[in-house]
């Protein structure tokens, strides 16, 4: 499917050649068919297995495709069809889980919001949200019970939006089912179901890993503590034997802090949505019973993580299963995908498609990265996120990976503030560990003399604060830190 409009009069045009797409498929990368098709085929496979456990208990596969038809039903009455967008604007629960399968179920495509991305169904135009009850937004497009093209779009991805306007962008069933599905399975390590405690919200893009592919495309169980807290996701861990735990950076190194007893079930911690920083690693790697896995990952199309190559700088080798990676440029230069997981396109931005994707379907990540000697993947930070001092750029990733090291620091970002004289300042954001006190003139003695550090590119301005401000995905959010920066900083 080279195109698709929807009942509201968008087009969402496939950026990849139909002779790639249709080679994935003839080598077994993707499916070749939706969402709905492949969670019947584990509910006729093994109807009895948990699918989904919250707070209010579990469902196994067969409850939960008898709630989901009944939802679908619903839908179907409703008028809704594979030609809308249905946005779902649900707390992380099993509603949530029923609902999103239930909008495959009818043909439709699913757009789960996270918080604090209210607007994004009415920027996609979207006939239908549900958000307790189903509301009509406009008219739908008729409902249909012709087979779903496996190319068609199953789901609306919503950029964080840490550093600018959210991205919405469009995946068909085959990018989940096929390249997603083929990045979660390679962290499994061992032959049972993965269990997933999945910590950020279901609707961003990491979240992502939890409906459309721990249940629709991998048949195994979906654990959903709610909104991030720290001692409900340390209980879950433990209580419902998680396999597998899915968190940002920020929320991992908290619960590395204050890890349950005992974890008998757990094969690993993923990390990703942002660095993972040293310190963090390690203590996570201290903390936890098992292996550490980090993933280089983007709404926009990209998928690299250690689940081969182990931990460290390296972020992995890339797997062409899920996305072929190249540096443009030679060997440090702005990192492009493509593979089985690309999206379509962007939804109602041409403009967006113009700047981030390429002829032949290749994706434009915004991230710098270079590759070593064996073939493994470095990111080196955002091409956008330069602090610009006088006309020297100032990495601020390479500050904080730096003051990452610090022991007195838990958590660390580094922002750039406006500056009359030398157009920007760097200035450092720490959140200090108990009982330990930092000062401007001891982490800039640090960086120089401790990791050499050249000095045009110490920080200038600090921020302390108990713990950094986190956005809806659960990373750090950038735009407080430069607000609480701008009026706030200790200055040199």
């Amino acid at each position: 499917m080279s195109a698709w409009t929807s009942a509201a009069g968008i087009t969402l045009a496939d950026q990849v050649p139909p002779a790639l797409r249709a080679g994935w498929v003839r080598r077994g990368l993707c499916p070749g068919h939706d969402l709905y098709r492949c969670f019947s085929q584990h509910v006729r496979n093994h109807p009895d297995r948990e699918a989904v456990v919250d707070v209010d208990g579990s469902l196994d596969y067969a409850s939960l495709d008898a709630e989901v038809r009944r939802r679908a039903g619903r839908l179907a009455s409703a008028g809704v069809g594979p030609h809308d967008v249905v946005g779902i604007a649900l707390p992380d629960s099993r509603a949530a889980v029923i609902a999103e399968l239930a909008v495959y179920a009818v043909g439709a495509v699913a757009l789960p919001c996270p918080p604090g991305h209210a607007d994004a169904p009415h920027r996609a135009r979207a006939s239908v949200l549900i958000d307790g009850g189903t509301r009509r937004l406009s008219r739908t497009g008729g409902a249909s019970t012709a087979r779903i093209d496996a190319e068609a779009p199953a789901r609306i991805l919503v950029s964080s939006g840490s550093e600018a306007r959210p991205k919405l962008v469009a995946y068909s069933h085959n990018a989940f089912a096929g390249g997603r599905a083929t990045y979660v399975r390679a962290l499994r390590r061992t032959g049972t179901p993965m269990r997933n405690l999945v910590l950020v919200p279901l609707g961003s893009s990491f979240g992502s890993c939890g409906v459309p592919v721990t249940i629709a495309a991998l048949g195994g169980t979906l654990l959903l503590p709610g909104a991030f807290d720290l001692g409900a996701a340390v209980r879950a861990a433990a209580g419902w034997r998680a396999t597998h735990v899915f968190g940002v950076p920020t929320m991992l190194g908290r619960m590395a802090a204050a890890p349950p007893p005992a974890l008998p079930a757990l094969e690993a911690v993923v990390s990703s949505g942002a660095a993972l920083p040293a310190a963090v690693a390690r203590a996570c790697a201290e903390a936890f019973p098992c292996e550490v896995i980090t993933v280089y990952g983007s709404s926009d199309g990209v998928n690299c993580h250690t689940a081969k190559t182990g931990l460290g700088p390296w972020t992995g080798k890339p797997d062409p299963a899920v996305v072929s990676i190249r540096v443009d440029d030679g060997r440090d230069g702005e990192i492009l995908a493509r593979g089985p997981m690309t999206p379509l396109c962007y939804v109602d931005d041409p403009e967006l498609d113009a700047r981030y994707r390429l002829p032949g379907g290749w994706v434009r990540t915004g991230d710098r990265g270079t590759f070593d000697d064996h073939g493994r993947l470095r990111v080196l930070g955002r091409l956008k996120q330069i602090v610009v001092r006088g006309g020297f750029n100032i990495s601020p990733a390479e500050i904080e990976d730096h003051l990452g090291t610090h022991p007195a620091i838990a958590e660390v970002a580094c922002v750039g503030v406006p500056d009359q004289d030398l157009g920007e300042r760097l200035c450092a954001c720490v959140a200090p560990r108990p009982g330990t006190p930092l000062t401007l003139p001891a982490l800039t003695a640090f960086l120089e003399q401790d990791r050499g550090v050249d000095r045009r590119k110490l920080p200038e301005a600090l921020v302390v604060l108990p713990e950094l401000p986190l956005g809806a995905t659960g990373k750090v959010c950038r735009r407080t830190l430069t607000e609480l920066a701008r009026h706030r900083a200790v200055l040199a």
